[in-house]
Parts: structure tokens; C-alpha cells; sequence
């Protein structure tokens, strides 16, 4: 099987917000077990990158209706006698469950933490670069020194104040890349645009090209259309340019 580079662009404010999540999500699941005091600090950062985005919007509103969103579109499908009815049933239960679990959590998530002061001095030297070194904080400095299953448990308190709506994220991101089937297409001479139905918002575009393929693949676009430019880069001067060849990819756009 050939193996396949992966690019997504987003569409819409929320599922923009939604990638993001889950980015640090499995950024700070990723550095959470480790044992040096540089994982510690990087699934903090994490942790404080996730509560500075949900301190920007209700996220726990806007996660809520996308689950109800997929609910009513999937329900829908019932009627379809060509559904695998066991595999929708299983969605509609997990995407049931998890707003059960999101109306049960009281208040705005992660609220308590931008309460905690050990977290908010380190919150407010991120913006500095190298703001968070040992003499700026010894706070956070004397924490780091703690044995790696203390650091741990604490990182693993805080994350999970936003376990069910990362679950709930995750969910909806799934469901949202498998509506559509990645499809064969061209670039010719490294560009390739399509126009969308405004009548059904295209959320997520995918872009699947071959590792082999000397190029990556630069996409941008909004409501009406998008493009999607193969370029060249070259990482010891910096400079890109468009490619001249015509590159075959797979394309998805995703609708539900």
C-alpha cells in the first residue's frame, strides 16, 4: 500500500477550532507518561494552550449543537435500507452518551483552572519567549523537580477536566472525515480549484498525496471554492515555488 501524506483544511470557524483541540489533545496525550521534566512542560503548555482557547468562546455550547447537528442528519438515515443499521446505531449512541456526558458537567469547562494560580503565573510568561526559565518561576521550577509520577498525576487531573468534550471533538471530527470518500483527481501544472455548493457547506477539505511525491500541497479557500497549490520548498534557503507537473492526489470534501 502506498503510504500517503494527509492535508486538511478547514472550511469553518468551528471545525478550525476543533483540529486545533485536537492537536494539543494528542500532543499532551503523547508527552503526558513520559518521565523527563521537558514532557511535563510540553503537556502543560498543551494543557494551557487548550484552556486559553476555551476561555475564548463557549465551546462546550457550540460542541453540544454539532452533536445534536449529527444526530438529526444520521437519524435520518434509518429510513435508507442500504444503512449498515448495527453501525448506526452504535454512532447514534456514542454521539447520544457524550451530550449526556457534556450536559452533566456543570458551568463552563475548565473553568477551576483559570482559577488555579500556579497555572495562571505560568499562563501569563508563556507569551514572553523562554518567559517560563527556572529564575522566572520557581514555583513552577520547584514542581518539575517532583518525581515524574507526582508530575504526572497532576497533569492528568487537570487534562481530564476536558475529557468528555475531547472525546466529544474527536467524535465529530471522525464522523465528519468518513462523509466522504477520498476520490482520485488531477492537479494540472500544480493547481487544481473547485467551486462548491453553497447549498450543502463543504466543512473539511482532505488532501491524500503519495510520500513519494517531491511536493506538498498548499491549500486555501472558503465558502464558494477552494485551490490547491503543490509546491516546492526548499528548507536551506526557504523559498517556494509552485511545481510545473501535472500531480495526481485524492481529494475529499467533506459534507455533513
Amino acid at each position: 500500500m502506498t503510504q500517503k501524506i494527509i492535508y486538511e483544511q478547514p472550511l469553518n470557524e468551528r471545525i478550525r477550532t476543533f483540529l486545533r483541540l485536537e492537536f494539543l489533545f494528542a500532543q499532551a496525550s503523547h508527552h503526558l507518561h513520559q518521565t523527563s521534566l521537558w514532557d511535563s512542560r510540553c503537556t502543560l503548555n498543551s494543557t494551557l494552550d487548550i484552556l486559553s482557547i476555551f476561555g475564548r468562546t463557549d465551546l462546550k455550547t457550540e460542541v453540544l449543537k454539532e452533536l445534536e447537528r449529527n444526530a438529526s442528519i444520521l437519524a435520518r438515515l434509518e429510513l435508507n435500507p442500504d444503512i449498515d443499521r448495527v453501525r448506526l446505531k452504535q454512532i447514534l449512541g456514542e454521539l447520544e452518551t457524550l451530550s449526556a456526558k457534556l450536559h452533566k458537567t456543570g458551568g463552563p469547562i475548565g473553568a477551576d483552572l483559570k482559577k488555579n494560580e500556579f497555572l495562571s503565573s505560568i499562563l501569563q510568561r508563556t507569551a514572553i519567549p523562554g518567559g517560563t526559565c527556572d529564575f522566572d518561576l520557581p514555583a513552577y521550577h520547584f514542581w518539575l523537580q517532583q518525581p515524574a509520577k507526582q508530575r504526572s498525576q497532576d497533569l492528568a487531573i487537570w487534562l481530564n477536566r476536558f475529557e468528555a468534550i475531547a472525546q466529544a471533538i474527536q467524535l465529530i471530527l471522525r464522523l465528519t472525515r468518513e462523509s466522504t470518500a477520498l476520490k482520485p483527481v488531477t492537479a494540472h501544472s500544480g493547481f487544481f480549484q473547485k467551486t462548491l455548493d453553497s447549498n450543502h457547506p463543504c466543512q473539511l477539505v482532505r488532501v491524500a498525496v503519495a510520500k513519494s511525491v517531491p511536493f506538498y500541497a498548499e491549500i486555501s479557500g472558503g465558502r464558494h471554492r477552494f485551490t490547491v497549490r503543490f509546491m516546492e520548498s526548499s528548507t536551506q534557503n526557504g523559498r517556494t515555488r509552485q511545481a510545473t507537473d501535472n500531480i495526481d492526489f485524492e481529494l475529499g470534501c467533506c459534507v455533513i
